[in-house]
């Protein structure tokens, strides 16, 4: 379970002849561009200490480092990249790499811990959507979960019961980015040994 000290403290036409003349190249044109695109990128992959603290590539949060113990690979533009390793329990860290197309790059962190946060608490989670049990109704969704604007997390590892972020009582600002649930955003406010339970929207049925 996850503690934080972050408090409170944004028209023009072709004659149909000259369009078939130029339809092909600028085809072809497209095809090249998307196939220079694919071999200029390879991929990095981290392991470390914590194991599930968030990746940003360039700035953009790409997900966890690892899930289940097992690292996660993510695409990146090849050339200099830089990584940076979050986590709200320790401090950032942020290094610089080189991608090669096509190629594995790794990466070796270890995060410095941050003086822990001292009580009161109350805990924090996401919930609802569907019925609830003690396994994530959000499984496999590594969406961002943002705290007065700090990465806090993702919403798989905060979306169960006995799970959840200790914060210090007070009142937030949450924001969500999430590819299952859509964006987010809304305060929050944090009671002392209480449980504050914000619902996820419900999935669509197809």
């Amino acid at each position: 379970m996850r503690s934080s000290n972050h408090q409170k403290n944004a028209t023009v036409s072709f004659q149909r002849s000259r369009f078939r003349r130029l339809a092909l190249p600028a085809a072809l044109s497209l095809l090249a561009v998307t196939c220079v695109s694919a071999q200029e990128s390879g991929y990095i992959k981290a392991r470390g200490k914590p194991g599930d603290a968030g990746v940003f590539v360039n700035g953009q949060y790409v997900g966890p480092a690892s899930r289940f113990t097992v690292p996660e690979k993510y695409p990146a533009p090849a050339g200099e990249v830089e990584v940076t390793f979050k986590d709200p329990r320790y401090e950032d860290f942020t290094t610089k790499v080189t991608v090669r197309p096509k190629k594995t790059t790794k990466l070796h962190y270890s995060l410095k811990k941050v003086e822990p946060a001292k009580p009161p608490f109350g805990r924090f989670r996401l919930g609802g959507g569907e019925e609830e049990s003690f396994v994530s109704i959000a499984a496999g969704d590594t969406g961002a979960v943002y705290i007065n604007d700090k990465f806090f997390g993702y919403v798989d590892e905060l979306n169960n019961p006995g799970g959840g972020l200790l914060l210090n009582p007070g009142t937030y600002d949450l924001h969500i980015v999430s590819p299952t649930f859509g964006e987010i955003r809304q305060k929050i406010t944090i009671e002392a040994n209480k449980v504050t339970v914000v619902p996820l929207p419900k999935k669509e049925t197809k």
